[in-house]
């Protein structure tokens, strides 16, 4: 599997604190990558880093082989790279539908000619359609969490970083937006997905890797990965099943 995104040795501290340390991940064309970790260990800080919203103290983002480490955050996602934050953002006082355009239009620079075709297509994607004229600062959580996702997708990205988008949601809305994610890998958009729910993980991704104290403890496939022994050990006894 040809790589699209890779990270070579790259570091990134915070004064005394390691976020980073001489890091090396490579997501492949088409790949699903789950990301754990413990709370503050580093990995919406390692997103910072692939999308140009912090630059590494170290080391080289590489996007399809291009070194984009100095570029600027619109220029990566105008390249192809969009996110998710953990707790949504939309413009409240905006329609579902304009939001999109907004994202299209400015986020993804796409032309006028196509960002309301963009913008009515990611809708139905989305399972937003019956919501395009709703104010996004009305919506239920689920539908924050799918308009956030739907705002991502709109610039037409190839990849595709995904903040927690499971968490606060019931076991029910959460099945609902795995199966979205399901759908969304089946367009060939290669994914990094940072959660703690593990069973979602587990229902979408190829391989997970655990971040902890600025380093990859485990780098395998998910089952495997989540039974490392630096794992277990971190999490303190998590199951896969929690």
């Amino acid at each position: 599997m040809s790589a699209i995104l890779s990270l070579q040795s790259v570091s990134k501290s915070f004064g005394a604190v390691v976020v980073a340390n001489d890091l090396d991940l490579t997501l492949g064309n088409g790949e699903a990558l789950g990301m754990l970790g413990p709370n503050g260990a580093g990995k919406t800080s390692l997103f910072g880093i692939i999308t140009g919203t912090l630059t590494p103290n170290a080391g080289k983002v590489l996007l399809d082989g291009r070194d984009i480490t100095r570029l600027s955050s619109p220029q990566r996602c105008r390249l192809g790279i969009a996110r998710s934050f953990q707790v949504p953002q939309p413009f409240g006082g905006m329609t579902v539908f304009e939001n999109l355009v907004v994202a299209a239009a400015f986020a993804g620079g796409k032309r006028e000619s196509e960002v309301y075709q963009i913008a009515a297509t990611t809708l139905e994607e989305c399972g937003l359609g019956d919501k395009a004229n709703r104010l996004a600062g009305a919506l239920t959580l689920l539908d924050r969490k799918r308009l956030e996702l739907a705002r991502a997708l709109a610039t037409r990205p190839r990849v595709l970083l995904l903040d927690e988008v499971a968490g606060g949601l019931s076991e029910g809305e959460c099945e609902i937006l795995v199966a979205l994610i399901k759908n969304i890998r089946r367009t060939g958009i290669s994914i990094i997905w940072i959660e703690h729910i593990v069973h979602a993980l587990l229902a979408v991704v190829d391989r997970i890797v655990v971040l902890a104290g600025g380093a990859f403890i485990a780098d395998d496939k998910p089952e495997a990965a989540i039974r490392h022994p630096r794992v277990a050990e971190i999490y303190m006894g998590i199951s896969a099943d929690e």
